[in-house]
């Protein structure tokens, strides 16, 4: 992920650009937006896919397919047991997308609330 932003007045370079329209593009779905929300309001803040397909009304193949777009941008981490395999979010992940995308002073105002 991109450590400069283009809000603070610094240009991406082609590499950093590419790889946050790359995590951009795996959020610019609904069907991952939703399997976010639901894997972090699960109660151990992890979720399988068998756990997913009912809540979110797609096949067992399609969810899995959103899930390791969603991984393999970085959003989530995959952990297998068994047959199963959960998934979790990357805080960090968020925290950067958030950070590149809120003004320097609306983040500097957010981390003195803290």
């Amino acid at each position: 992920m991109p450590s400069n932003s283009p809000l603070a007045g610094e240009p991406y370079d082609r590499i950093d650009a590419e790889r946050l329209a790359g995590v951009l593009k795996a959020l610019a779905d609904p069907a991952r937006l939703r399997l976010l929300s639901l894997i972090q309001a699960s109660p151990d803040g992890e979720a399988c896919v068998c756990d997913l397909t009912a809540p979110i009304g797609l096949s067992q193949p399609t969810v899995s397919h959103h899930l390791r777009i969603l991984t393999e941008s970085g959003l989530l981490e995959r952990e297998k047991r068994g047959v199963w395999a959960y998934y979790r979010i990357v805080p960090s992940a968020i925290q950067q997308i958030a950070d590149l995308l809120t003004p320097p002073r609306k983040r500097a105002t957010k981390k003195a609330a803290r």
